[in-house]
């Protein structure tokens, strides 16, 4: 029988140890950490993630700062908050919701953020860091993915693991993150030739390209663990709508060794390691708590 790895159980395990430890810190330091979450625009998807992250900062003790910002806001403003921000002391981390409006450089944003409160762990001191396996914030979904293994003792040491997709939101980190775990890996994408003879060789399958039901269970090995990444809306009647995933999971659930489902997989662990980020960079900036903290099990 498969094993289907329950993101939403963990997330809400990993949160009650937040829940903890933000309960004791705050009592000691006198602050609650801090998360800026900037979201420009009126993207319904954007505004539900962010609904959800800022709820989940209540449940955890975190202070949110809010930037919702109109539209037509520009890239001076957008920049000049950003660096407002940065010298906030009552702000460890900072979040740029994307995707931002077409008039807007995402790329310069991005690289306005502070490194250090960098909790997406999308900016190029970030990215390199992970890179040279130094320490420093790692990408939010697929750090969630590695403590979905962890979690559920799946050793990846060894195993050959395809990541298909390679934004640098998912697919490049969650890469470095297999590769710095030992394992073999491979990054396919819109061009890769075959992509269904590639993923059968894999122990490990990594799905992040949004295309609702994409990979069949003809792109995937017997036994092999897979990992859905993609959140995609399908059209029902009456206008309604279900979430799916870019895995076909009643077919490929039939053989894999385990699986994520679509919803409560992968996404309730993304905004978790946002949270667990968010402390992190707290205790870092914090001279009363220790730097070298570990927050997960």
């Amino acid at each position: 029988m498969v094993q289907v790895l329950d993101g939403k159980a963990l997330a809400k395990t990993t949160q009650a140890l937040l829940v903890e430890k933000v309960r004791d810190w705050t009592s000691q330091v006198g602050r609650a950490p801090g998360l800026a979450v900037v979201m420009v625009g009126n993207n319904p998807a954007s505004a539900a993630y962010v609904r959800n992250k800022e709820r989940a900062c209540d449940r955890v003790g975190i202070t949110s700062f809010g930037r919702h910002l109109p539209t037509e806001t520009t890239q001076e403003t957008l920049e000049q908050l950003i660096t407002e921000l940065n010298a906030n002391d009552l702000v460890d981390g900072i979040l740029l919701q994307l995707p931002v409006p077409d008039h807007l450089d995402d790329v310069a944003l991005l690289n306005a953020i502070n490194p250090d409160k960098d909790v997406d762990g999308l900016h190029p001191v970030n990215m390199g860091r992970l890179l040279r396996g130094e320490p420093g914030f790692r990408s939010c979904t697929p750090l969630g993915v590695m403590q979905l293994f962890k979690a559920n003792d799946i050793t990846v040491a060894g195993k050959r693991a395809i990541v298909v997709g390679r934004s640098i939101l998912v697919g490049k980190p969650m890469a470095m993150l297999l590769l710095e775990a030992n394992a073999t890996v491979t990054i396919a994408h819109s061009r890769t030739h075959d992509l269904a003879a590639q993923t059968r060789e894999a122990d490990i399958v990594v799905s992040a390209i949004g295309k609702p039901n994409f990979l069949t269970a003809d792109y995937v090995k017997p036994n092999a663990v897979v990992i859905d990444v993609g959140i995609n809306r399908v059209e029902t009647n009456n206008d309604q709508y279900r979430l799916v995933g870019d895995v076909d999971y009643e077919a490929v659930s039939s053989i894999a060794a385990a699986i994520t489902p679509v919803p409560g997989g992968v996404g309730p662990m993304t905004v978790t390691m946002l949270l667990h980020n968010t402390v992190l960079s707290y205790c870092n900036r914090v001279a009363a708590l220790p730097s070298d903290v570990s927050l997960l099990s």
